[in-house]
């Protein structure tokens, strides 16, 4: 924890964000303002996804379980308490159940989690139609509307939010304050998104009325003091302004939204220049994000650039095998990965908002550079976040050989990653289907239901990829008319089988190319594809002589037992909740982390264990190392990077 300052029992981190974001081809119906930018591949709704049996629809239904026992009066007490206004249906204060950890009256945060669970509940909605999830979204959204009424009669109109608006004028002044904007954000992108997925149009009205709060505070500010505020964490606020001019096409959405250009940051990589070293992570990404959408809206070239270029350099300088990066929360020096193997590597909120950023690059040229990495960050990092025993979810996925996962705790956590796993486990439909024309593209390999409307066309996918390298596809309906089924071809697979209707296709593609099937579907026609896996070494890109075991997209890691562990929950406790950089994760001097591989002996040494799916052995004369995906691991030591001999 580089950033320390006390208030009241813990201390100050810099933070991560995530809410959805608004992709070309979606919600068409609900935006104004078309999409200017050149796309090669149109986003589906959430709604035209339903997510069959897996491994994802579990981590989904333990998400939306524990979402559900929070109480709507706990989601809205601090916003009740800054207001003061009194819930007589909740029988007052005394009786709610008050959150802890950065939930806590005295932490600046609070109410960030209440956005997160906003933006949840409406993809749950709109993934299940499940009305228990518009039901509780509409209570809160009533909540914060009273809560904005309040605060109008002593003078704050539009103002909505769990701590006082003092808060925003420190973060002017240039005085010391945690991250207010950052909150902020996740309220407006929570009433955003109940509207856009839920079709809550109070949502809307009181994002308005806040947006118009923003405006009148913010654009009387000199550029000096605009940009000494921009200095604090800010989140994704640009973005979420920019989707509020998509819908509304208020030009003065878009006026807060460019209000919030962090030239300091942004420049430098317009210039093609990163300097990303001891740089917040996950501060920084937002940013570029909010240019994504700058250049979708407004065909921006610039902003392209930057975004473009900004991926690249994470994913190539940055990333570790997991997809994820950051030490501490922060950017390592470029190309240094073995030098930075700690028990504080890759806060997940990065990782997270990664893959946003990744799903804009993919909808602007169809290149599968950006799926290859989509898929190996959404199986290694954000499927394992969560523990399936309790359906808590972890910080950090920490890269020190022998340490192991650290997870949250129901009601004294709401730490940044806590909000993220509201959402990144309740929207896993997103990122499998995208559209073009009369072309289908299928990315990820996720059991699941697409209903594309506009086309007629109803395609099933089963598999239990990644336990089966088969993939079947039937067409439930279809049109009469001719399109084309477009299969990624993923970089770690070769040798890829097609049959259409039992009859086997030639497959002249390559990996990471898309297998094109042109042809008049008709229902109850099937596609069977094999994609073989295979085990390969991802080395460090400063050591040669380190390296993590994969089979196909996966990350095999050593599961290397519990020796040591004192509890393998250490934060059950709350005043510890965020105790990380002092943590010591014990780790036994006996522990393991050398393995006899290399390219020619892989196959040899690394066995698959029959019997059980994804399990494998690393077996030498001395070893016997058992080898799981890092996704599976929880409650024990692991090692992900192994010295060669």
């Amino acid at each position: 924890m580089k950033k320390r300052m006390l208030i009241g029992c813990f201390l100050l981190l810099n933070i991560g964000t995530w809410a959805q974001s608004l992709y070309p081809g979606q919600h068409q119906e609900k935006t104004i303002i078309p999409t200017l930018a050149d796309i090669k591949a149109n986003s589906f709704d959430l709604k035209d996804i339903k997510l069959e049996k897996s491994i994802f629809r579990d981590n989904m239904e333990r998400a939306s379980q524990w979402m559900l026992k929070l109480e709507v009066g706990q989601l809205l007490q601090s916003f009740r308490n800054t207001a003061g206004v009194f819930s007589a249906k909740e029988g007052g204060y005394m009786n709610v159940k008050k959150l802890g950890g950065w939930e806590s009256l005295d932490c600046d945060l609070r109410g960030h989690s209440t956005g997160h669970i906003l933006s949840a509940l409406s993809y749950l909605y709109a993934a299940t139609g499940d009305q228990r999830y518009k039901l509780k979204g509409d209570s809160l959204v009533m909540g914060l509307a009273e809560v904005q009424e309040a605060l109008a009669e002593v003078g704050q109109k539009g103002y909505i939010s769990a701590f006082p608006e003092n808060l925003i004028n420190r973060n002017i002044a240039g005085k010391s304050v945690w991250a207010p904007w950052y909150t902020l954000h996740k309220i407006y992108a929570g009433l955003i998104d109940q509207y856009l997925y839920a079709g809550n149009d109070q949502a809307l009205e009181i994002m308005k009325s806040a947006a118009e709060w923003a405006y009148q505070k913010l654009m009387v500010l000199s550029d000096t003091q605009r940009k000494r505020m921009l200095r604090n964490e800010f989140g994704g606020v640009n973005e979420a302004f920019y989707n509020l001019y998509a819908i509304t096409g208020d030009k003065r959405h878009q006026q807060l939204a460019e209000f919030f250009y962090h030239n300091d940051v942004i420049d430098p990589l317009l210039n093609q220049q990163a300097n990303l070293y001891a740089k917040h992570a996950n501060t920084f990404i937002p940013k570029v994000i909010g240019e994504a959408r700058n250049y979708e809206l407004n065909n921006t070239t610039q902003a392209k650039k930057i975004a473009q270029f900004f991926w690249q350099t994470v994913v190539d300088h940055q990333t570790y095998c997991t997809g994820g990066n950051s030490s501490s929360e922060k950017f390592i020096p470029d190309d240094e990965l073995s030098k930075n193997l700690t028990g504080y590597t890759q806060e997940t909120c990065n990782t997270n908002n990664m893959l946003k950023l990744t799903r804009h690059l993919f909808t602007w040229d169809a290149d599968l550079k950006y799926m290859d990495f989509y898929e190996r960050a959404l199986y290694n990092h954000i499927l394992g976040q969560q523990d399936p025993a309790s359906g808590m979810v972890a910080y950090f996925l920490p890269l020190l050989p022998g340490a192991h996962k650290v997870y949250s705790t129901s009601t004294q956590s709401f730490w940044c990653c806590v909000g993220t796993g509201f959402e990144n486990h309740t929207k896993y439909g997103e990122g499998i289907y995208y559209h073009k024309d009369a072309n289908l593209f299928v990315n990820l390999f996720i059991p699941s239901t697409l209903n594309w409307k506009e086309k007629g066309i109803v395609l099933r996918q089963e598999t239990i990829f990644p336990a089966d390298d088969k993939v079947r596809f039937i067409i439930n309906r279809s049109n009469g008319n001719s399109w084309t089924l477009q299969l990624r071809y993923p970089a770690w697979s070769s040798n890829v089988q097609v049959r259409v209707n039992g009859k086997s296709v030639k497959v002249e593609q390559i990996p990471s190319s898309y297998i094109k099937i042109e042809r008049v579907w008709r229902a109850g026609d099937t596609v069977e594809v094999t994609y073989p896996m295979s085990l390969h070494l991802a080395r460090t890109n400063d050591n040669s002589n380190m390296a993590a075991v994969m089979y196909g997209p996966l990350v095999l890691a050593g599961a290397m037992g519990t020796e040591g562990m004192k509890d393998p929950a250490p934060f059950s406790d709350p005043t510890q909740y965020n105790d990380y950089y002092t943590y010591d994760y014990r780790v036994p001097t006996s522990l393991k982390t050398s393995l006899h591989l290399n390219n020619k002996n892989l196959d040899k040494v690394v066995k698959r264990l029959p019997g059980k799916p994804l399990t494998f052995a690393a077996i030498t004369a001395d070893q016997h190392i058992l080898l799981k995906p890092i996704h599976q691991i929880h409650h024990e030591r692991y090692v992900v990077y192994w010295n060669l001999k």
